[in-house]
């Protein structure tokens, strides 16, 4: 029986790609820098910025009570498969995260994606 994800790689005139996503969990203010290297030392622009909320297990915050939060940043980078790896080590280097509560990140198969691009604009200031 065919993988039906073979099946969807080309469906009509819509072709799928088969991308990795990279999530970093990082202390705040790390991601952004990391975001516009991504663009302009890299080419990448499928990215996501999100803020959250959260402690590590071992940290100053864990013995302080329920309640004590620290802001995170929450990175999202969607790379080709090809690149993954060399993108996923780029980010790992530049986020510093081996170093004590440096953040996390991990990197998981997406599902079939469509390409969508934009045209070329001006970057803001």
């Amino acid at each position: 029986m065919p993988n039906k994800l073979e099946n969807l790689e080309t469906m009509g005139n819509i072709k799928f790609s088969n991308d990795k996503l990279i999530t970093c969990i990082l202390p705040k203010g790390l991601a952004s820098p990391i975001l516009k290297k991504l663009k302009t030392e890299k080419g990448i622009v499928r990215t996501n910025l999100k803020s959250a909320r959260g402690m590590g297990k071992i940290t100053p915050l864990a013995y302080r009570g329920a309640g004590e939060q620290a802001e995170k940043d929450m990175l999202n980078v969607v790379v080709n498969q090809d690149e993954a790896d060399d993108i996923f080590y780029y980010i790992y280097e530049e986020a510093d995260i081996n170093r004590p509560h440096g953040g996390v990140i991990y990197m998981r198969q997406l599902g079939p994606s469509t390409p969508f691009t934009l045209p070329d604009l001006p970057d803001e200031e």
